[in-house]
Order: structure tokens, then C-alpha cells, then sequence
């Protein structure tokens, strides 16, 4: 089965990550045991709190889904070594119904491709030397002919053999390999002591005698006196010439020049490489240099072994790096439309609601699983925050509803645990530094032609706030820049006045068209503003349409 990521937006929040661990919790409790939670950035310092208070460990992170080299691979390539035999590629090429054969060293590290087309290219096509010539060593032709040496050793260097058949009378033999160097003679032949004298004088570089049949110890004797190397085989002559063909070393065939892609790359550059190299096959390598497996075009049509569940966010642009490479399977979130088609109908919920975790909440309600504590507390934790502890403007009835239901699931005071949550890691300080705050919970939208981003970090009083604005305006120049935006911006929301601060940067002539008091350039005062969604976005939308 497909493993099923459950993934939130990137710069998760509290919401985005607990719906999606709670969200797979429920599916593997409907037997759906191939989903897992994931977070497609880190999280933030409230969501490591709520986590670390549930003891609940923090879901693998997915910086990014594109497809890899190794999500379409067979990690057990077919392999081998450039000594084997050309009989054993062969075997390899018939028994795997493969067309490429990686060849590689004693460490698995590729040196080399041989390919089906070219090697019976090489090897069928006569040329002059092709009917005779063989390239091999005496190690791999015993090796082949199932020989025994009774003269001579198994010399293990690739030699150019010229074959002859000894089947004929010995002075018609004797005139045939005449215009040929001796110690570039493979001789085979029977029971014929005439041709096998003959060799021998010759001086051969090896005599095969055929067929199992027995060489007379005094010709034995002229043999080791002479130098020449001799062999018995049980095959009969024509098998035995036919293997002695197939002895040559795979090296004599490799093509040293090859194409190699790492696992960890992405599936588009291995297209790219396919595309301009004109190779049939690509080699795919682990970090180690050795070979993972062998990347054909019909390996680009291999299924993607994963698949996603957005939570939280229906935008590709909120989305992980490369989900729009991947099969999505639903969409559970409580904000606008922004989705992108899909190729095939899928569950798709959007809800009017100020969390997402009420909307997973509902589920188990309507499917009539109740959440163990755990699960019941992490849900109620996303709603709270979402709803700035059911404060914002965004919350509904039916936030409300699931909030006394996880309160009875859980065991956890809503108000209690809610501000709980917020004075355990509020402010600019639990993040470190100002842009890691600004980051955090930063989102990117699109209006009238202008791009813009908002983060927010709520807080307890804005005395900290100022005394690092500075430093806050600087983050938002660099960010700005780095995601090229028209517009950046903060809302620094203090969630017992409920009251928002707006810093910006980009876009001075919002002063004229913000309708709310500015402090000073480029901050605004936003008394009642607690929600990004309905309140911030909706009316940064409506003025920078006016502007």
C-alpha cells in the first residue's frame, strides 16, 4: 500500500500539526493503517509545548514531497562483475528480461554498461577478424567448457585467441593455420592424435580436445616439452566452440561512459537526464557511490509510493515543496478556496469553522470514536489557539460544542489550558530571534496583482514588542526581499486586550487607505483584531484592491 502523509501548511502551527496527527490517529483507527502525521516545517514554540505537555513526539518533518530516484527504483539491480563470462550476461539479459546490465567492481561501485542492442551489435555484426577472432582468457574458457587442464595453467589475462576446428585430415589442417601466429591458436578437435600431434607441434597457444575423449600420455609429454596448454571438455565439438564465443570477459563489452543520478534527486532531473543524454538507462547511485538500481524510461511511469492529506491549508502555495507532483487524497481545512484541480475526485471539506481541529473533532463524533485523552487534548489545544481561546472573531458554535466535548474527553479546563498555552511560550522571545517570529506562523497570499505575507505572534502586553521593533522592521525587510514580496507584515496580537499591532514594510501609501490609527510609519493599531483569516487578510484584500 501507498504510505498517506496527514500534513499541515508549511510554518505549521498548533492547529495544522494537531489536526494532522489527530486526523491520522482516526484513520488508522478506521483500519487504514498506512496513514502517518507529518509537519511540513517545524514546530513552532507553542505546538513544542502543547506536544511536550501531552507527550506526544513531534511528527517526522517533510521539508519537501517532490518525487525521488529512489521512490521509483527496484533497490535489487541485476549486476555484474567485469570478468563474468559473456554466457552468464546472456543468462542475466534472458532470465531478468532486462535490456541494460550495470557492471560493476568488488564494492558494488558501477564502472560500467553493457547494453543488449550495442553487445549484439559487437558481437553478431562479422567483421574480418569476427569469424576467428575470440577475446578471452584461458581462466574463463575452462570456466565455460566445464574444462580440466592436463597441460599448462589457467592463465586469468584476456588473450586474442584465433579459433579452428580440427576436422579434417591433418595436412589440410596443418595448410589452414599455417599464415597465423602459434601462440594465438585455440585449437579444438576429437579424437583425431593426427590433428592433435599437429597442434602441438605447431606449438598452439591451447589444444581443446572434445567429447570427453582421453590425449595419449606421450602426446601429453610433447605438450609440456612445447609449452602448449591443453584441456578436455565433456561437450562435443560444436557446443564446445559455440561456449568458447560466449567465454569472452564482460569487459571486453562495457561501455565505460554511463549516465548516474543519486537517489535523493529529484525525479524531474532524472527526466531531464534521460532526455538529452540518449541513454536507454540511467544508474542510480546511493551517497556511498554504489549502485541502488537502474532508472529506464519506463521507470518514470512507476506509481509515486506515497500520497498526501492536506490539513489546514487547500493552497498549493501554503502547501509542502512538491505537493502538487503528488496524488492528493483530501483536504480537511476551515479557510478560504485557493485549491488547485485535481485529476480525480477526492473528499474535500471546507468548513466555516475557527479551527480545523474542530472540524477532525467532529469526525470521530460522527463516526462514533471517541479520543483517548491524549488525542482529545491535542485537539482541544489547536482549537484554543486557532481561536485565541475561543476570544477571535472566527469561532463558532461549533468550536464551542467541540470544546466542551474534548473537555470531557480529556480532562482538561478549556480556560485553564488555554492560558496555559499562551503564557507558556508567548512573545518574541521564545523564538529566538525576531525573524525566526516572524516566520513562524507566516503565510503568503495574492491580491489585485499585489503579493503580500502576514505572520503573527501573539503576546501578553506589547512592552517587549517595542523594545525590539527595530529589529522586528529589519526581519520584515529581509523576508520581503527573500520571498519577493510587495508587502510584508506582522500582526503582533496581545490576546488579553485583543488588541493587534500591524508592522509592514513595502507598499508606504497603505497609510491612506488603512483605516485604522497609525502609531507610526508603518504601524497600525488594530483594536479587536485578533484573526488573520476573517479580520486581517479580508481587509488588506479590500484596500490594496482600493490602492
Amino acid at each position: 500500500m501507498k504510505k498517506i502523509f496527514v500534513i499541515g501548511h508549511r510554518n505549521p502551527d498548533t492547529d495544522s500539526i494537531a489536526s494532522a496527527i489527530a486526523y491520522a490517529a482516526l484513520k488508522r483507527q478506521l483500519g487504514q493503517s498506512n496513514v502517518v502525521a507529518a509537519a511540513a516545517g517545524e514546530p513552532n514554540p507553542q505546538t513544542r509545548y502543547v506536544l511536550e505537555r501531552l507527550g506526544i513526539e513531534p511528527p517526522p518533518v517533510l521539508p519537501d514531497v517532490h518525487p525521488k530516484v529512489r521512490d521509483i527504483i527496484k533497490r535489487e539491480p541485476v549486476t555484474a562483475m567485469a570478468s563474468a563470462p559473456l554466457r552468464d550476461a546472456l543468462q542475466l539479459f534472458h532470465q531478468h528480461a532486462i535490456r541494460v546490465l550495470p557492471v560493476v567492481d568488488s564494492a558494488r561501485v558501477p564502472v560500467g554498461m553493457v547494453s543488449l542492442l550495442k553487445l549484439s551489435e559487437k558481437f553478431l555484426v562479422a567483421g574480418s577478424d569476427r569469424t576467428r577472432g575470440i577475446d578471452t582468457s584461458l581462466a574463463s574458457l575452462a570456466g565455460c567448457l566445464e574444462g580440466t587442464f592436463l597441460a599448462g595453467d589457467p592463465a586469468d589475462e584476456v588473450e586474442h585467441l584465433h579459433l579452428f576446428i580440427g576436422a579434417m585430415i591433418e595436412e589440410s589442417f596443418s595448410g589452414k593455420i599455417a599464415g597465423y601466429e602459434a601462440n594465438s591458436l585455440l585449437i579444438l578437435t576429437g579424437d583425431r592424435p593426427s590433428i592433435q600431434l599437429a597442434a602441438i607441434e605447431r606449438g598452439v597457444r591451447l589444444l581443446v580436445v572434445t567429447g570427453g575423449f582421453a590425449i595419449a600420455d606421450e602426446l601429453l609429454n610433447k605438450a609440456r616439452q612445447a609449452g602448449v596448454t591443453v584441456m578436455t571438455t565433456p561437450h562435443d565439438t560444436a557446443t564446445a566452440a559455440w561456449l568458447a564465443r560466449l567465454s569472452t570477459p564482460l569487459a571486453c563489452f562495457v561501455e565505460p561512459r554511463f549516465e548516474t543520478i543519486g537517489v535523493g534527486e529529484a525525479l524531474t532531473d532524472l527526466r531531464l537526464k534521460m532526455l538529452h543524454s540518449g541513454e536507454p538507462a540511467v544508474v542510480a547511485v546511493e551517497v556511498d557511490g554504489t549502485i541502488a538500481g537502474v532508472a529506464t524510461k519506463s521507470s518514470l511511469l512507476a506509481p509515486i509510493p506515497y500520497a498526501l492529506i492536506l490539513v489546514d491549508h487547500n493552497e498549493l502555495a501554503q502547501a509542502v515543496l512538491g505537493a502538487g507532483d503528488v496524488e492528493i487524497l483530501e483536504v480537511i481545512d476551515h479557510h478560504k478556496l485557493g485549491n488547485s484541480p485535481t485529476s480525480q475526485p477526492i473528499t474535500f471539506m471546507a468548513v466555516p469553522v475557527g479551527s480545523t481541529c474542530t472540524v477532525i473533532a467532529s469526525l470521530y463524533r460522527e463516526r462514533g470514536i471517541v479520543p483517548d485523552r491524549t488525542i482529545a487534548g491535542l485537539l482541544l489545544a489547536g482549537i484554543l489557539s486557532d481561536t485565541v481561546i475561543l476570544k477571535s472573531p472566527t469561532t463558532t458554535g461549533r468550536d464551542r460544542e467541540m470544546t466542551e466535548w474534548l473537555e470531557e474527553h480529556s480532562g482538561l479546563d478549556h480556560g485553564v489550558f488555554g492560558k496555559e498555552i499562551f503564557l507558556s511560550c508567548s512573545g518574541f522571545g521564545a523564538y529566538g530571534s525576531p525573524e525566526k517570529a516572524v516566520l513562524a506562523d507566516f503565510k503568503h497570499f495574492a491580491s489585485a496583482g499585489v503579493s503580500f505575507g502576514i505572520g503573527q505572534v501573539e503576546v501578553v502586553g506589547f512592552d517587549e514588542f517595542y523594545r525590539i521593533k527595530d529589529q522586528v522592521a529589519e526581519a520584515l525587510k529581509r523576508v520581503r526581499h527573500q520571498d519577493r514580496l510587495d508587502l510584508a507584515g506582522v500582526m503582533v496580537t496581545d490576546i488579553y486586550s485583543e488588541t493587534t499591532l500591524l508592522l509592514t514594510e513595502g507598499k508606504n501609501e497603505l497609510a491612506h487607505v488603512m483605516g485604522y490609527p497609525q502609531l507610526e510609519p508603518q504601524l497600525y493599531e488594530l483594536k479587536g483584531v485578533l484573526s488573520r483569516k476573517k479580520q486581517m487578510v479580508p481587509h488588506l484584500m479590500k484596500v490594496l484592491g482600493a490602492l
